[in-house]
């Protein structure tokens, strides 16, 4: 060490406490330590352990079904005739004065929906024809259409969803989560992420990172194509022998620097290495879909070997019923603007729904015939919502697309202690504001989290001199959505 770098270690409280292990500074420290110790409830070796929530909850797993870019509400769930009736009309100023939107600029025309409605399922909720798979689970939904956001772009929207702030650096849900509960199997991840287009979620790596948790909680990324985990497998000319060997002389190295400089994260890189080495026969396991049945494939449209959401539908379930706590789902593609045919609100949309209505409708149903569903809250929904009124780039064009919109947008959730069949708040009839019992982002986290056994106000992490929680300082649970 450089003298001067020794020089200002030695004048560290640290350095005294360290030094005087005997005397008062000892004691309190072993005090406070002890303390943390319990008020956590979890072992520094082993971070991961399964622990109690706060009360008993009526889900022990989550599957997240992120649609990233927000697909259009007001094509699939939100039947609006009023506004059908008055498509093609200049959108009233009352909705636009004072108002900044993502592409849209001057009046824009009103726009009612180009699909087919029709009334589904013994609750007689409405849904469109771009979801047909959907109507078959329509009994199991607990649709909300009163969900509003504070952002208008993808990024920070996504961010304030899964983190609670839209700005980076905050811990995820999942981690929240997985940093709450711990881990069902000590093979596999508490908290995993699957992307199925091939495409990181607008958010990055910060939609589903640990932010100032210890990293231990980050979700890992599991592939359905190749390699489940990148760098998780051995290298060339390494045996499993050898690597044992190897992780054994760096956990030697890692508990010496632990000892020396008492930073946590030393810690959880041990935890991590050993996470690592058995990851490498549990995950390529529980990842292989070619021990499914040729009708579980057919159900969910998946195949072996191909990177899609139906196959990550179906590896969400083979995760949750080998215990893994938290499954995070994002499929890039919901961006429908009308730019292009693809993101067109006829073709475009029928033709994305089809990769997606089918596999998550399988994903219901066979969570129901295992005898999961009770237990597993699903999550669909994207980031915000669409505007009633044309894109401002497509006025002049064939294809119909809608502009991003935070204000009113539909979300549903599924098993875990919810209502099925059940529809909670609405937007006005043209779709432009909540019109009742309005849900914010944060009283989605809250309900979540409620679901799993957690007061939200009380899961707490202690950073930078104060606590933070996932709901920030807002959120209220949505009782009447549960059962």
């Amino acid at each position: 060490m450089h003298p001067t770098l020794k020089k200002l270690q030695n004048q560290t409280r640290r350095h005294f406490l360290q030094q005087s292990t005997a005397g008062i500074g000892g004691i309190a420290l072993g005090s406070l330590l002890a303390g943390e110790q319990v008020s956590a409830g979890r072992s520094a070796a082993d971070p991961l352990a399964p622990q109690p929530p706060h009360f008993p909850a009526k889900a022990k797993r989550v599957i997240y079904l992120h649609m990233t870019g927000s697909p259009p509400n007001l094509d699939l769930f939100d039947y609006k005739p009023e506004l059908s009736k008055r498509s093609d009309q200049d959108c009233p100023d009352k909705f636009l004065a004072g108002r900044e939107f993502a592409f849209t600029t001057g009046v824009p025309k009103l726009m009612g929906s180009p699909r087919k409605w029709s009334r589904v399922g013994e609750s007689g909720m409405w849904m469109s024809d771009a979801i047909p798979n959907f109507h078959e689970i329509a009994d199991d939904m607990c649709v909300v259409h009163s969900m509003y956001t504070d952002q208008f772009n993808h990024a920070p929207a996504e961010l304030l969803v899964y983190t609670g702030s839209p700005r980076s650096g905050r811990p995820s849900m999942g981690s929240w989560v997985t940093y709450g509960l711990g881990s069902e199997n000590e093979n596999l991840p508490g908290f995993v992420v699957l992307i199925s287009s091939g495409v990181q979620p607008n958010g990055g790596k910060n939609s589903f990172g640990s932010g100032f948790l210890p990293s231990v909680y980050q979700g890992v990324q599991c592939r359905s194509k190749g390699d489940p985990v990148l760098y998780a497998s051995n290298p060339a000319g390494m045996d499993r022998d050898m690597r044992r060997m190897s992780l054994d002389a760096l956990k030697d190295l890692n508990e010496i620097q632990a000892a020396e400089m008492g930073h946590p994260e030393t810690l959880t890189r041990i935890s991590q290495y050993e996470l690592a080495f058995r990851m490498q026969t549990a995950v390529p396991e529980v990842m292989d879909i070619t021990q499914e049945s040729q009708k579980t494939l057919d159900d969910y449209g998946a195949q072996p070997g191909g990177s899609s959401l139906a196959n990550n539908c179906l590896l969400a379930r083979r995760l949750v019923e080998s215990g893994v706590r938290f499954v995070q789902l994002f499929d890039w593609g919901w961006d429908f603007h009308g730019t292009a045919k693809e993101t067109g609100l006829t073709d475009g949309l029928t033709n994305k729904c089809a990769t997606m209505d089918k596999p998550i409708a399988a994903l219901i149903k066979d969570l129901k015939q295992r005898g999961l569903f009770h237990d597993t809250l699903v999550v669909w929904g994207g980031e915000f919502g669409r505007t009633p009124f044309r894109e401002g780039r497509t006025a002049k064009s064939e294809v119909l697309g809608r502009d991003h919109y935070p204000d009113a947008f539909t979300m549903w959730m599924a098993g875990g202690g919810v209502k099925g069949g059940f529809e909670y708040g609405e937007s006005d009839e043209l779709g432009f504001s909540v019109a009742e019992k309005p849900v914010h982002v944060h009283d989605l986290q809250a309900t979540i989290l409620h679901q799993l056994g957690f007061d939200h106000e009380r899961l707490t992490y202690r950073f930078q001199g104060r606590d933070y929680r996932l709901t920030d300082v807002h959120g209220h649970v949505v009782k009447d959505l549960l059962t």
